[in-house]
C-alpha cells in the first residue's frame, strides 16, 4: 500500500507554535489533507506523550491512531552549537529512555517542545543509535539552525555517528540535496515543520511510502530501504517558494546576489538588516557533483491548495472565505492531495471555476513564482492568459515564462500520466 505522511510537526508546547496545534485538531486536519500517518512531534515533552496517550489508541509499540489517522513518534531537538535534529522513536519506552538521558544535558526538556541539549550533533546520534532511535538533521539547509548554517560537511557534524535520513526543508528539493555526493546514500524527508493545522502549513510537504501497512516498523524499514519498502515520492512546494531559498535582507527582504551579500559585508545597504544567506547560494557553495542516484524518489512540487485559492480570490490565506472555498472541495472531493493531483478540472469548475483554472496552471507547470528569501516566502500568481480562458480552452492558451521561471521537472499532470 501507499501512504502520505507528514514526519516533523510541532506541538502547542513549542514557542511560536499555534495553541490549535492539539492531537484532535491534527487528526482532522491530517484527515482533510489526505495524509495516512503524521508524526507526533514534541514527544519528549512529557505532557504532549500524556495527550498523545489519552487522545489516541495504540496500533502497536511506536504507532498510535485517531480518527483514521496515524501517529508515530517523533521530535525536534537543538544541539549545542543550535543545529536541529529530527527524532522518530520505536515506542514511548524509548521515548522516556531518551529523556532521563538527556534530562541531564537540558534546562527545559520537561517545559519546552522542541528541548535545548548541552550536546554536540555526533553526541545525539550515538545516543539515538544505541535506542534504536531514528536519526536525522532537520531542514539541513536553512540559514537557521541547520546543519549547513554550522557546518561544511555531515562528517563534520556527526563525525562518523550514524544517521539515516536527511530531511530537505522547505527551500530545497531532492535535485538541489543531490548536488552533494555525500548525501546520495541517504534517505531524503520532505517535512511541513508545521507550527499551525492550518491547510496551508500541515502537509504543505509530505512523503509517499510504499509500505504494508502504515507501522513505524514499516516506516522505519522504508527510511532504510529494506524489504521492498521505500518512499516514492516526495512532495513539497517549489524551492523557490521556500522563506529562505534566495540570498536576501531579513529585516526588508530585499534580495541579492552572494556576491553581492559578500561586498556589503552581510549588512543591507538600504535599511541596515542582516542579509541571510539563502539555501540555493549555499548549495551551490558545497556542491561537488552533478550526478543523482538512480534510486532516488521523484520530488513532485506542490503548493497548498489554500494558497491557490487565496491568489485567486486575493483574499488572506486564513481568511474565511479561503476556508469555505476549501472546504467546499474537500467536501465533495475528499483530499486535499487529490484535488491538487488527480481530480479533472471540468469536476473541479463545477464547484469554483476560477480555482480550477488555477489549479490546472500548477499541474502543469504554468504558475509564475515570486521567489522567496530572508524568512519571507515566496508567491505564486496566475497569469493573465489563463486567468480569463474558458475551461474548454486551456490546452490551447500560450503563456510566456521568464527562463527562470519554466519548470525544470515534469508538471503535475505528467507526473500523473507517468505513474499510470
Amino acid at each position: 500500500m501507499q501512504v502520505d505522511a507528514d514526519l516533523h510537526i510541532h506541538s502547542r508546547y513549542s514557542k511560536a507554535v499555534s495553541k490549535s496545534m492539539t492531537i484532535p485538531n491534527l487528526a482532522e486536519n491530517a484527515r482533510f489533507k489526505g495524509l495516512g500517518i503524521v508524526g507526533t512531534g514534541d514527544i519528549l515533552n512529557p505532557k504532549w506523550e500524556e495527550e498523545l496517550l489519552k487522545y489516541t489508541k495504540k496500533v502497536d509499540d511506536g504507532t498510535y491512531e485517531r480518527s483514521g489517522v496515524r501517529f508515530i513518534l517523533t521530535a525536534e531537538v537543538e544541539d549545542s552549537r543550535r543545529v536541529h535534529h529530527l527524532l522518530i522513536f520505536p515506542s514511548v519506552d524509548a521515548v522516556r529512555e531518551m529523556r532521563e538521558i538527556l534530562r541531564k544535558h537540558s534546562s527545559d526538556i520537561e517545559t519546552e517542545g522542541r528541548p535545548h541539549l548541552g550536546l554536540s550533533a555526533a553526541e545525539i546520534a550515538e545516543i539515538a543509535n544505541d535506542l534504536g532511535v531514528l536519526i536525522g538533521p532537520a531542514h539541513a539547509f536553512t540559514p537557521w539552525t541547520s546543519l549547513y548554517k554550522e557546518y561544511d560537511s555531515l562528517k563534520d557534524a556527526y563525525d562518523g555517528a550514524e544517521i539515516q535520513f536527511l530531511e530537505l526543508g522547505l527551500s530545497a528539493d531532492s535535485e538541489m540535496a543531490d548536488r552533494i555526493k555525500a548525501h546520495h546514500r541517504l534517505t531524503y524527508l520532505s517535512n511541513s515543520d508545521a507550527h499551525s493545522p492550518m491547510p496551508h502549513r500541515l502537509g504543505r510537504e509530505f512523503n509517499r511510502f510504499e509500505v504494508k501497512e502504515p507501522t513505524f516498523e514499516e516506516i522505519r524499514k522504508a527510511i532504510l530501504k529494506r524489504g521492498g519498502r521505500k518512499i516514492v515520492l516526495n512532495a513539497g512546494l517549489n524551492p523557490r517558494l521556500g522563506k529562505y531559498h534566495r540570498t536576501a535582507c531579513s529585516r526588508c527582504y530585499t534580495q541579492y546576489s552572494l556576491g553581492e551579500a559578500k561586498a556589503f559585508k552581510w549588512k543591507c545597504p538600504r535599511c541596515g538588516g542582516r542579509i541571510k544567506k539563502g539555501v540555493r547560494d549555499r548549495i551551490l557553495e558545497l556542491a561537488d557533483t552533478g550526478e543523482r542516484p538512480k534510486d532516488r524518489p521523484p520530488y513532485l512540487h506542490l503548493a497548498p491548495l489554500a494558497e491557490i485559492i487565496s491568489m485567486v480570490i486575493d483574499k488572506g490565506v486564513e481568511t474565511k472565505a479561503v476556508r469555505l472555498i476549501w472546504e467546499r472541495f474537500l467536501r465533495e472531493f475528499g483530499s486535499e492531495i487529490k484535488v491538487l493531483v488527480d481530480v479533472p478540472v471540468q469536476e473541479l469548475a463545477k464547484i469554483h471555476e476560477d480555482v480550477a483554472r488555477a489549479i490546472w496552471a500548477h499541474r502543469n507547470g504554468k504558475l509564475i513564482v515570486i521567489p522567496g528569501g530572508g524568512g519571507k516566502y515566496g508567491e505564486i500568481r496566475l497569469p493573465e492568459e489563463i486567468r480569463s480562458a474558458r475551461i474548454d480552452e486551456l490546452e490551447s492558451v500560450e503563456v510566456s515564462l521568464p527562463p527562470e521561471e519554466k519548470p525544470k521537472q515534469r508538471s503535475i499532470t505528467e507526473f500523473v500520466r507517468g505513474a499510470r
